[in-house]
């Protein structure tokens, strides 16, 4: 069998079911905000530049920016048929997955140096003592090898809080080795990094492996064909996919007190979708990574915009649960009036999207009372946007029909 040719098919096949939605995307105005919000953003930095504060954190934002080097993702294309059938081929997989791994790589690269290079502007006007240009871009495509050959080899680990346990170890080193880069001369920092990265490899051979770990390669395959069916059904129905189920026993009393009657049945069963899937980690992720931008930025409108595009972002997470449970068999036979499905989540979304639009808020209060008007105003503004994501999920549901009566 010719895997590489068979991987090469699988991934046509997948993105062939893919591309046919893009066009509905367009035709939903994401195209007309993105330029818009494409030109905003180069007036914003372009005056940015040229009015540069004194005071700019750049070393914190650089290192916000670089980020991303941490991150290891590869599609395999695998499923679950594969364990009977290409086990046989277990010796020769890695011509399998050699597609996966460039693939896994180069287009992170990419977009790790287009980041790099649009705020280097930025870096040399603002830093006492910049980092040459080619030789920082030279140092991040290393790391992004170093660590996406780290993540290809928690993939393989027996065991799971082995490989849980390295990739906390994978950011922990790129947030270290960064913040050398950027802080210490290179004389200090290179000597570091390359001890570090050395042990660092070193440190990969200890957990026992499997030469293929077929159970979780397609476990992940599956959340990231899942994950990226979710994002186009923010636009268009798509098919829903298999979603992974994360117990958070220290969330679980959120959603305790809903009532326990016909009425309040699809909010609790929201309530525990949310906490139990992907969404749920996402909107703590972006929870903390919004505090910290906009502490960094809460003394300027910038902080401000940042405020509600962070509220946009967590909404969109908790709305894409309306998707979830639309075609289960089980709301069709229990007697949940649509009408009260709607009602419920229209109350989920507000419930989940106003704590997090306060707490975001919650750094403009260390301006004091110099600015309060401005800070409240902010306040206002994060909740008209909770109630204005609300309106749209409204609209949302009234055009796909869900507003009928169903039993």
């Amino acid at each position: 069998m010719d895997l590489q040719r068979l991987h090469k098919e699988r991934r046509v096949a997948f993105w062939g079911q893919v591309l046919p939605y893009l066009g509905y995307v367009i035709q939903s105005g994401l195209a007309v905000v993105f330029g818009f919000a494409l030109i905003a953003f180069a007036a914003w930095y372009t005056s940015l530049l040229m009015h540069t504060p004194p005071d700019l954190p750049i070393r914190w934002i650089m290192l916000i920016t670089a980020i991303p080097i941490a991150h290891a993702s590869f599609r395999t294309y695998l499923n679950t048929a594969d364990i009977v059938f290409l086990r046989p081929q277990e010796y020769a997989m890695q011509h399998y997955f050699k597609a996966s791994r460039i693939r896994g790589v180069v287009y992170k690269i990419f977009g790790l140096l287009l980041l790099s290079i649009i705020a280097w502007p930025l870096y040399i006007r603002s830093d006492a003592a910049p980092k040459p240009l080619l030789l920082t871009l030279l140092l991040f495509v290393l790391l992004k090898l170093l660590f996406s050959y780290g993540g290809w080899q928690e993939l393989r680990m027996v065991s799971a809080g082995a490989s849980l346990g390295y990739r906390l170890l994978r950011w922990v080193l790129a947030v270290m080795m960064v913040a050398a880069w950027l802080w210490q001369p290179p004389l200090r920092s290179l000597p570091f990094m390359v001890l570090v990265s050395v042990v660092y490899v070193l440190v990969l051979r200890f957990p026992v492996k499997l030469l293929v770990a077929w159970e979780r390669l397609i476990r992940t395959e599956s959340m990231q064909a899942a994950r990226v069916m979710r994002t186009l059904g923010w636009f268009v129905d798509v098919p829903a996919l298999t979603q992974r189920v994360t117990p958070r026993r220290w969330l679980s009393w959120l959603g305790g007190n809903i009532p326990w009657d016909r009425k309040g049945a699809y909010r609790y069963l929201l309530f525990k979708t949310f906490l139990r899937t992907e969404p749920a980690g996402i909107v703590i992720r972006l929870g903390l990574l919004g505090l910290l931008i906009i502490y960094i930025t809460h003394t300027s409108w910038i902080g401000i915009a940042v405020y509600l595009f962070f509220i946009f972002l967590i909404g969109v997470q908790i709305t894409s649960l309306r998707q979830y449970h639309k075609d289960s068999l089980w709301l069709q036979l229990y007697p949940i009036p649509a009408q009260s499905r709607r009602a419920s989540f229209l109350d989920f979304v507000v419930r989940m999207t106003l704590p997090a639009a306060v707490v975001l808020w919650l750094p403009f209060l260390t301006k004091g009372s110099e600015d309060l008007l401005s800070t409240l105003l902010t306040l206002a503004g994060g909740i008209l946007g909770v109630f204005m994501i609300r309106g749209t999920q409204a609209k949302k549901w009234r055009s796909d029909g869900q507003d009928e009566e169903e039993v």
